[in-house]
């Protein structure tokens, strides 16, 4: 069996609700706040069908993870707290997300700014 360096070994919500923790077997360990979470939901309802479908989700600053719920062995389901629960995180594309988060959240912040929109 092929170790995966994207397994997660914990994942945690944090009290306020507005950050999950997710500390992965290889040792990173990566706090991503549910904004910056919603913004990024996989979701076709976000992400769109093809790249140019996608959209830029505004007015998310104060949104909060209300529920973490398992898929499978490859992925968490999280509820937001303005009721979007279409997207799937798996444990890759959470990776991803806090690897990333740098250059992503650089660029949300600029798309938003081009076409005019806030963070709420």
């Amino acid at each position: 069996m092929t170790e995966n360096k994207t397994w997660p070994s914990e994942i945690r919500l944090s009290k306020d609700r507005r950050t999950l923790i997710v500390s992965f077997e290889s040792g990173e360990t990566f706090e991503l706040a549910a904004e910056y979470l919603r913004v990024s939901s996989p979701s076709a309802e976000v992400q769109g069908h093809t790249p140019d479908q996608r959209k830029t989700v505004p007015g998310k600053r104060n949104v909060a993870i209300i529920g973490v719920d398992p898929v499978g062995t490859y992925a968490v389901r999280l509820t937001f707290d303005d009721t979007h629960d279409s997207g799937l995180f798996t444990w890759d594309y959470l990776f991803e997300l806090g690897r990333d988060h740098g250059r992503r959240w650089r660029d949300y912040l600029e798309e938003l700014a081009t076409k005019g929109l806030g963070r709420g």
